[in-house]
């Protein structure tokens, strides 16, 4: 299974980016899509996930400014951020729970990861 992000980049404060993850592969059936971050000198954390019925769950520090959602028939997860803070820079990772054909569990994948900088 490979995860491909789309680019990040430089945004001002305030601004706005839409980050996407599409996942390719022997894939039978996807669970869980969801972003994290890490910050210099931090460790990784959770920014949002999403189920395959459609649940999220977000960060307490992003909740009402950034939205994921999913396509499903594109195996595709999206992360739009609004209101953009400088201490929204960070790594962003792609992850998922993937069953391939013939395994009968779900492996935990993950993207290369895109850097997003938020500054004037």
């Amino acid at each position: 299974v490979q995860l491909q992000a789309s680019e990040g980049g430089l945004v001002q404060p305030g601004g706005s980016l839409r980050l996407s993850c599409a996942a390719s592969g022997s894939i039978f059936s996807i669970k869980t899509m969801g972003w994290y971050r890490q910050a210099p000198g931090k460790q990784r954390e959770l920014v949002a996930t999403i189920t395959s019925g459609s649940s999220t769950r977000y960060a307490d520090s992003v909740k009402g400014r950034f939205t994921i959602s999913r396509d499903n028939a594109k195996n595709t997860v999206y992360l739009q951020m609004n209101s953009l803070k400088p201490e929204d820079t960070a790594v962003y990772y792609c992850n998922t729970l993937v069953r391939v054909f013939g395994v009968n569990d779900f492996g935990d994948y993950w993207g290369q990861g895109t850097q997003v900088t938020v500054s004037s």
